[in-house]
């Protein structure tokens, strides 16, 4: 449970946070609003370093776990970089890797050149005017046609994180067999990137357009059932991770928000003493323990390989989706006045868990994909 980390776990969390305070603290976070990119990909690689892209993929790429928990791991640093509102692209990188851990062997170099940090690749799932589909199995309308000795990628793609700085496409289409997935590069012909706009301030997304893309064989990971399983994995590591970091900004919300209910004084008492501001925050205390226990329920779940992991994915998605905002919220109007203005640090956090409901099916469409499971299984 994340209550009680293993010593190693608790020095790989302690170390990230380190890393986090040193590099990346609130006054960088706040520049980045006007950078033309969300990160720095030397700064990437050196978290790459300390071993966040490794968990999922075996030691023969370069991979490897702290304890033998890799999920549980994840979760941990997804929880530091939320509670620091840090930039980079973990979440995609971590779902791309969730699908390439198994793969094929002639891709076992760009694996290890991911999980080393020198590459970057992204996911690219979401179509325009689309929600998280691959929750009921939908492949999207990015279509791959065989074509010569290889496939023709037509398509387009948004909400695509850190696209402008990506070297590889992991690209989810429908092929000729069902769902096929391929590894793009960002620098072949027919592939343009747009950027778009996100609320989160060190978070980057792009649209990706394939134009006519011509890729050969090597360029496919999976395909057919095997493509299934794949988006399934990236599709749970992305929620699963997506929900650590938003519970990591609430927690860092709400403590800073209680030492303010102590420091701030009224009527010659602090704020904390009023027996209302009191029940609320321990609604919140409440709320965000209970978003905490289900993410690492899904994620021990993930470890262990258990049959209910995908159900356990969604509750942890569906309530942090649902609690985290509102934790946010109360926090910035505990603040008054000055919780709503852009010179306070809150507003990062609330973005962050804002995105973060949004991105790898809202609270409403997990929902519904735990209805779905619960009616298959019936």
């Amino acid at each position: 449970m994340p209550h009680d980390p293993t010593a190693d776990q608790r020095f790989f969390q302690m170390t990230t946070r380190e890393f986090l305070a040193s590099t990346v603290p609130t006054e960088t976070v706040r520049a980045l609003a006007d950078a033309g990119t969300g990160f720095d990909r030397d700064w990437w690689r050196r978290g790459a370093e300390l071993g966040w892209t490794a968990m999922l993929v075996p030691e023969s790429l370069g991979g490897g776990s702290v304890s033998g928990h890799p999920m549980t791991e994840l979760a941990l640093v997804a929880e530091e970089l939320g509670r620091a509102a840090a930039p980079g692209p973990f979440v995609t990188t971590t779902a791309a890797l969730a699908g390439l851990r198994a793969t094929a062997d002639h891709l076992a170099e760009t694996v290890a050149a991911i999980v080393a940090g020198t590459l970057l690749v992204t996911w690219a799932v979401y179509e325009p005017g689309a929600g998280f589909g691959v929750l009921t199995g939908e492949a999207g309308g990015t279509r791959a046609v065989p074509a010569g000795s290889g496939y023709r990628l037509t398509g387009v793609k948004d909400r695509v994180e850190a696209a402008d700085q990506a070297d590889l496409f992991l690209v989810t289409a429908t092929g000729p067999d069902g769902p096929i997935q391929l590894l793009v590069p960002a620098e072949t012909p027919g592939v343009t990137v747009s950027p778009t706009w996100t609320i989160d301030l060190s978070r980057r997304t792009g649209k990706v357009v394939f134009d006519d893309v011509v890729v050969g064989t090597d360029a496919v990971t999976h395909s057919g059932a095997a493509a299934v399983a794949a988006v399934r994995a990236q599709a749970g590591a992305a929620a699963l991770v997506t929900a650590a970091e938003s519970a990591g900004a609430a927690e860092h919300a709400l403590t800073r928000t209680l030492t303010w209910l102590f420091e701030r004084y009224t009527f010659g008492r602090p704020l904390a003493s009023y027996q209302s501001l009191k029940h609320r925050m321990a609604d919140n205390k409440t709320w965000l323990e209970a978003c905490r226990a289900t993410v690492f329920a899904a994620a021990a779940a993930w470890d262990a390989e258990a049959p209910e992991t995908d159900e356990y994915i969604s509750i942890a998605k569906s309530y942090v989706g649902a609690k985290a905002p509102v934790i946010a919220q109360d926090c910035v109007q505990l603040h008054g006045g000055i919780g709503v203005t852009w010179e306070h640090d809150l507003h990062l956090f609330l973005r962050r868990i804002t995105l973060g409901r949004a991105l790898y099916g809202t609270p409403e469409e997990h929902r519904r994909h735990i209805t779905d499971l619960l009616d298959s299984a019936a």
